[in-house]
């Protein structure tokens, strides 16, 4: 355990990098990240030139260049076009090396970061430890308003610690900090910038102009630090799309030729139209049924395993999502993530299994609490639909409570028995465990609470073997199938779509687009 770690003085460095590279997190080449990701399109190679618009599904006046700012999808885009995070997440949700030339760390807690020689922002300016201790430093001002201000509290100092060295001390060890440090807020800025109109960083491309809900065009950084040839594009354009049948369409017209969040319907349309193709990228996005700990039925154990048992995972992901999902066990560690439990027995859909359970909590007959969905929470209709389908051939009379999108979150999501609730890609198991399953998270969606979960979660937190904290976060996720208050059918892929001519994409499950990170790896092949 840690406090053995602690108690013999500590691991030596050569330890810390082979628990590191066990998990992913010692440094590679800087043209590393996606080699896996890329391999398939080896043939034709990449080439400079040319120039796309991409169409994303939200935009507004609150877009921004500045990183501390950012909230959406649009504005992660922006900051992987224009600035470069320390890390960086693979197809794995691995954190790789990017300006940082290593992380390491032999306790958890005080953290040595060696960042890369030879890094220029776009104004000519090198890269210095100044700045990367300004970066991460100003997301803890109150003033700044950061969106991640959470994230930013535990760093309780950053200092420069050499010529090209920073060292980061955390209130309490986190051996997460290396996939922390890739968060899109995280990028790192000039020391002291607070105007961000010309968006000076050291990323793939430069900015030439910004629009606030309208567009944003960025042209290529000749300069770009990494090795290997990109960013190949001359120039990209971002805008705003929110229709979703208009952003298809002006995907198939020719006028973008990148879209996000394809409803599954409407893929083979476009698989069906020469020139265009479909990317799916398999995530931990889910679409939950909120079972609540705090109603006398809802807070039953055997109704909760009867409403788990009355999920028809199978028609949930071919019905429901076409395909474009996996099956989920009802906990939230997705099949391709790294602490996966794929020991975990997989609970199938038993009608039989589930009547018993809803007679021993007296559901059977009884007058049940409505089940609320929204065409908000992907899917939670349609499921809805079918469990009380499925729940009438046993004599469960379910219900469902069809509400409008706007206003679900704020007026019925974990306000209501039973409900669904809709949970984006985390690229830690400590961030999506302590924000939605730790018994005083603001987010905990059933409202269950149990010690030995919020034990192992902080244990886990602290644990630098990471042998060891996979079988932790493996026993977190038996405990939450088992005892938790969700039911998780399937995780969501996300469905991105393009113009055959852009190649060089990949899959980072973190987001739409490559994990937003699409500008610095895809060319044209005109």
């Amino acid at each position: 355990m840690y406090d053995d770690v602690i108690r013999k003085g500590g691991m030596s460095r050569r330890d810390m990098l082979r628990v590191l590279a066990a998990g992913g997190m010692a440094a590679v080449g800087s043209g590393g990240l996606l080699a896996g990701a890329q391999c398939a399109f080896a043939a034709p190679a990449p080439r400079k030139g040319g120039k796309i618009r991409v169409a994303y599904d939200a935009s507004s006046t609150a877009d921004t260049l500045d990183p501390a700012k950012g909230s959406s999808g649009s504005d992660y885009i922006r900051f992987f076009m224009f600035y470069s995070p320390l890390t960086q997440l693979d197809a794995s949700l691995t954190p790789r090396m990017d300006l940082a030339e290593s992380v390491e760390s032999s306790d958890g807690k005080t953290w040595i970061i060696k960042l890369r020689k030879g890094v220029n922002f776009h104004d000519g300016k090198a890269l210095a430890p100044a700045d990367v201790v300004y970066s991460l430093m100003r997301h803890k001002n109150a003033a700044t308003a950061s969106k991640v201000k959470t994230l930013a509290d535990q760093f309780v100092d950053v200092k420069q610690s050499g010529l090209n060295e920073v060292t980061l001390t955390l209130a309490s060890p986190n051996a997460d900090l290396p996939v922390i440090l890739a968060t899109p807020q995280l990028v790192i800025v000039k020391d002291g910038t607070t105007d961000f109109s010309s968006a000076i960083g050291t990323g793939p491309y430069k900015l030439k102009s910004f629009k606030p809900g309208v567009s944003t065009i960025g042209v290529r950084n000749d300069n770009f630090w990494k090795t290997g040839g990109g960013p190949y594009l001359d120039q990209i354009e971002l805008i705003g799309i929110g229709d979703d049948a208009a952003r298809i369409n002006a995907l198939l017209s020719g006028d973008v030729h990148l879209i996000n969040s394809v409803d599954p319907r409407s893929t083979q349309r476009i698989r069906s139209t020469d020139g265009y193709e479909v990317k799916e990228t398999r995530s931990g996005l889910y679409t939950d049924l909120v079972m609540r700990h705090d109603n006398p039925l809802s807070g039953n154990a055997d109704f909760v395993q009867g409403m788990k048992y009355l999920f028809d995972r199978d028609q949930v992901k071919s019905a429901v999502f076409r395909g474009y999902a996996v099956i989920g066990n009802d906990q939230p560690i997705p099949p391709q993530h790294r602490y996966f439990n794929a020991s975990l027995p997989q609970r199938p859909y038993d009608p039989d299994k589930a009547k018993f359970h809803f007679q021993k909590a007296g559901a059977i007959g009884a007058t049940l609490p409505p089940i609320y969905a929204t065409n908000d929470a992907n899917g939670s209709i349609e499921m809805a639909e079918l469990l009380q389908q499925a729940g009438a051939k046993i004599g469960v009379n379910l219900t469902v409570n069809r509400v409008p999108a706007d206003g679900y979150w704020s007026q019925h999501w974990m306000k209501h028995p039973l409900g669904f609730g809709s949970v984006n890609p985390r690229s830690s198991a400590d961030v999506l465990f302590t924000q939605f399953f730790k018994s005083d998270a603001p987010w905990n969606e059933s409202g269950w609470n149990n010690p030995k979960f919020d034990q192992l979660l902080a244990a886990a937190r602290s644990e630098t073997d990471d042998a060891k904290r996979k079988q932790m976060y493996g026993d977190m996720q038996a405990i939450v199938s088992e005892q938790g208050g969700i039911g998780i059918p399937t995780f969501l892929s996300l469905i991105d779509a393009n113009d055959k001519r852009l190649q060089g994409l990949g899959t980072i499950p973190s987001g739409a687009m490559m994990g937003f990170t699409f500008a610095e790896h895809v060319w044209w092949n005109a």
